[in-house]
């Protein structure tokens, strides 16, 4: 099972640190990805991490250079930093696992992952 939280309303140029707590699984034998959903759009791929936590990508170039994806496999927990907030940022934010082996990352498609967290809620106010 996979839990995220830490969503919230904040100001434009404001941060937010999403968690993701694991639980019931072996966490470092899968890879996590981040995923938002604005309303009305489709949901989109943001950031993916390998079971080690050494690969990370990338996939929404808005992201680049602002998110931060990290994990820490002693406490089952992802993270997503995110910096400089906008508000086409504002979508609900999943993560999800996806098996993966060893020195390989996730792709972004939602197919190569099993199982899905309840999303946490973003709002970015201008």
């Amino acid at each position: 099972q996979l839990q995220a939280y830490g969503g919230g309303l904040v100001q434009a140029g404001g941060s937010l640190r999403l968690s993701c707590l694991a639980t019931g699984f072996s966490f470092d034998d899968y890879g996590i990805g981040w995923f938002r959903q604005a309303p009305g759009k489709k949901r989109e791929a943001v950031s993916c991490i390998d079971r080690s936590g050494h690969i990370t990508g990338y996939y929404a170039d808005s992201v680049k250079g602002r998110f931060t994806i990290s994990r820490n496999n002693a406490k089952n927990m992802a993270y997503l930093q995110m910096n400089s907030l906008k508000p086409e940022d504002t979508a609900v934010y999943y993560c999800a696992r996806g098996f993966t082996i060893v020195g390989v990352n996730l792709s972004p498609d939602p197919r190569e992952y099993d199982s899905w967290g309840q999303g946490t809620l973003v709002t970015v106010s201008s």
